[in-house]
């Protein structure tokens, strides 16, 4: 069985509060992005230094490895659509397919050696930009090519979700895997 494609809209976290993860979009101080993205990539250390790191807790759900080649890219393609935000009026973002990336990118084959560094690297260049966000700045606007609109705020609690999620899918994954050991 192979990964079925996220084609859900995730917007909706934005409003409610996640229930597989427990993360509150909605009360997230943008604020504190830049902290918030640091945070998150120094957790992914210890998921990728995993020895199990390659491993499918199941067949239809990403490794660690897969999901820290993901965030890294998140954080790569977030940090370019503020820069966006920030320098153009109102940009549209082209799709991008996540499902079709970690395909392309053979996500399961990189060396985590190489993708912690990678997802550090890009934390702190999106956790600086967001650092340089102020005033009427968090106001500006983008919009998603299927037409979601967001403001650099709700575009920073919108981001904010997906690495926050995955860290719970990775420790989710590796408590099935280890409970499929005993």
């Amino acid at each position: 069985m192979s990964i079925h494609p996220d084609d859900k809209n995730w917007t909706w976290v934005l409003d409610q509060v996640c229930p597989e993860c427990g993360f509150d979009a909605g009360s997230f101080d943008p604020l504190t992005m830049p902290e918030a993205i640091r945070s998150n990539a120094s957790e992914w250390v210890g998921l990728l230094t995993d020895p199990q790191v390659r491993e499918r807790p199941r067949p239809d759900k990403w490794s660690a490895l897969e999901y820290g080649c993901h965030i890294r890219d998140v954080f790569v393609l977030f940090n370019e659509r503020l820069r966006l935000m920030l320098e153009n009026d109102d940009p549209t973002y082209q799709n991008w397919d996540q499902d079709a990336t970690a395909v392309s990118e053979r996500y399961g084959e990189q060396d985590p050696n190489d993708v912690l560094p990678a997802i550090a690297h890009a934390a702190e260049a999106l956790a600086d930009r967001f650092e340089s966000v102020s005033g009427d700045q968090w106001a500006r606007p983008g919009t998603r090519s299927d037409g979601a609109k967001f403001t650099v705020h709700s575009f920073a609690q919108y981001l904010i979700h997906d690495p926050v999620h995955h860290l719970h899918d990775v420790q989710d994954g590796y408590a099935e895997l280890a409970a499929a050991t005993t």
